[in-house]
């Protein structure tokens, strides 16, 4: 008789895979309220997975984008505690899809693993990405974050050649691929062996591949979905919401800046169609 394996939280509410959506978005930008709201209207805007940033002094993987987003939320008192308690309040707000915690590793150290991954739980958290944590180092994260039911997302490189099987056969909820090296950012060119790459991952992963790092354009995206499962865009999706975060942080405005936002990623994904 087959034992029925156990859904985890990511997987119940993750409703497709393929042509995915996962937008990211930072914790605190413009404010907290407005994130609550930015994630909601994520969500509305066809997104099948959010990305949460957890704002950092150190961002190592982060290009200007991101790390003067972070900066703006730190600024704020935004840190890793107060971006989980942000969770249920988008639970509340409506928003169904799986969320996904982007931080690194030194803040998850001094929060305590255990303690962190019992809090993710607790806080409805249904993944974990750390950009700054290899494989080999990931055990002891891992061992928690499967015992609280929490999907740690690797991520994979394209020189990650005699890796690529490892990462790929342990892989949990989706396979973060980095479309080229180095950090975070608008490209205007994709890496030209990004489809071999794509499809080499693809042969080893048992979860959906996703493409992540400099995805700017409606065409970058049609590339990509032609080779993955999905598409990561992070620094576009900030630069949207800062050229609204004056609307965005005042209460009273907050609705038509969210209208626009909604309009605008929309067209981002999915083009003029």
């Amino acid at each position: 008789m087959t034992q029925m394996v156990e859904q985890t939280r990511f997987q119940k509410r993750l409703k497709r895979e393929k042509n995915l959506f996962i937008p990211f978005i930072m914790s605190g930008d413009p404010t907290p309220e407005a994130t609550v709201e930015i994630a909601y209207t994520m969500q509305q805007s066809g997104a099948d997975v959010l990305e949460l940033g957890v704002p950092y002094s150190d961002p190592l993987a982060d290009g200007p984008t991101i790390q003067e987003a972070a900066g703006r939320a730190l600024s704020q008192g935004m840190n890793l505690t107060e971006a989980m308690k942000l969770v249920p309040k988008m639970r509340e707000r409506g928003v169904t899809i799986p969320i996904v915690l982007f931080t690194y590793y030194n803040p998850v150290l001094r929060y305590g693993l255990e303690a962190f991954a019992k809090a993710m739980e607790e806080n409805d958290v249904d993944g974990l990405l750390i950009p700054d944590i290899p494989l080999e180092e990931s055990e002891e994260i891992r061992e928690f974050t499967e015992q609280y039911g929490v999907e740690l997302i690797s991520l994979v490189a394209p020189n990650s050649e005699e890796r690529i099987k490892r990462i790929a056969e342990q892989a949990k909820g989706f396979l973060y691929c980095v479309s080229s090296l180095g950090v975070t950012g608008e490209r205007k060119d994709m890496n030209p062996d990004i489809a071999s790459f794509l499809e080499k991952v693809k042969h080893y992963s048992q979860v959906p591949v996703a493409v992540g790092f400099g995805i700017s354009s409606y065409e970058q995206v049609k590339l990509v979905q032609g080779h993955s499962d999905g598409v990561i865009i992070g620094s576009k999706i900030i630069k949207l919401i800062d050229a609204h975060r004056e609307a965005l942080s005042n209460e009273t405005t907050r609705a038509g800046a969210l209208q626009e936002l909604q309009s605008e990623v929309e067209q981002l994904v999915k083009g003029n169609e």
